[in-house]
Order: C-alpha cells, then sequence, then structure tokens
C-alpha cells in the first residue's frame, strides 16, 4: 500500500505492485526517482534499482518462500528448482549471490531453517522430530547437528533456556 500510495502522489499510475516489485504504466524520470527513494527511505524502506541486488533479492524471497511454505516437498534438487525459477544458471546466482552476500545460498537456506526451528520451539506446538520432518530434514540427529553448529547449543538446551527466560 505505502509504494501504492507514494507512486502515486508523485502522479504514476501504478499497475501492481508485489513483493520486490512494481509495475507503472509510465516510466519514472530521474526527478520521480529521487523523490520516490526519499519517501521510501522516511518509511524505512528502500529502492533497489541495480540489477544484481534485485536478483540477489529474488534468491532470498525464494529461500524464504521455500522454508516456510516447506509443507510441500521439492520434486527436484534446489540448485534446480531456483535456476528454473529465476532463470539463470545455479552457479551464476550462487557465484552472484557469495559476491554481495559474503556467504552461500547453502548457509543462508541453513540459517533461515535455524530461526524457523526456534521459532517453531518456542511456540512448542511441533515436536523436534515433526520439526525435522516439516523442513525436510533427513532425521532428528541431522537437524539437532546443525542446529548446535550454527548456535552453539543443542536444540534441548535451547528450548529449555527460552523456557527459563519466558517464566523470568
Amino acid at each position: 500500500m505505502l509504494v501504492r500510495d507514494e507512486l502515486e502522489k508523485l502522479g504514476v499510475n501504478c499497475i501492481s505492485v508485489m513483493l520486490g516489485s512494481a509495475e507503472t504504466t509510465d516510466a519514472l524520470s530521474m526527478a520521480q526517482i529521487e523523490e520516490f527513494k526519499i519517501a521510501l527511505l522516511k518509511s524505512g524502506l528502500e529502492l533497489i534499482d541495480d540489477k544484481k541486488s534485485i536478483l540477489i533479492e529474488k534468491i532470498k524471497h525464494v529461500i524464504v518462500e521455500m522454508i516456510y511454505q516447506s509443507d510441500v516437498r521439492l520434486k527436484m534438487n534446489f540448485s534446480d528448482y531456483l535456476s528454473e525459477r529465476l532463470n539463470h544458471d545455479y552457479t551464476y546466482l550462487a557465484n552472484i549471490f557469495s559476491e554481495h552476500q559474503s556467504t552461500t545460498i547453502e548457509k543462508y537456506i541453513i540459517l533461515n531453517k535455524i530461526e524457523l526451528i526456534k521459532d517453531l520451539m518456542a511456540y512448542n506446538e511441533l515436536s523436534l522430530t515433526e520439526i525435522s520432518w516439516k523442513l525436510h530434514y533427513s532425521s532428528v540427529a541431522h537437524l539437532s547437528t546443525q542446529f548446535k553448529k550454527v548456535t552453539g547449543v543443542t536444540p534441548s538446551h535451547f528450548k529449555n533456556s527460552e523456557r527459563r527466560s519466558l517464566v523470568a
């Protein structure tokens, strides 16, 4: 809504606004782009106009979508899925991502999975086995090993410390 409103304030007819993109009927002038950037910054948003940055944001969006809609199992490996979704060779995507994010796509996926695991454990609605199954880990042991490697604590230690912090 904010993006649409700011474009309309500039006299730009907005066709559609989706996460990470806006389609307008006419091209924006340089002055309109600058005004739009300033308006977005005041609202805590940022205009991304560099093609590589846009591609990185699309990669992140596909990753987050895959993790948080994890009830659907991919019928192909993630690298093929990402390549297909973004119409680029996976090696190209991986190189650009690593170059600009100082981490690999794989590590970014793992960090996002760990954050979701923490959230799911905090809600206490699913067992670790159910979380492991939901996020397509091969086993609870694999999930636990990855969790400890990233956080420095086991899932059970994390869960117990979460309970203590809620009580305190």
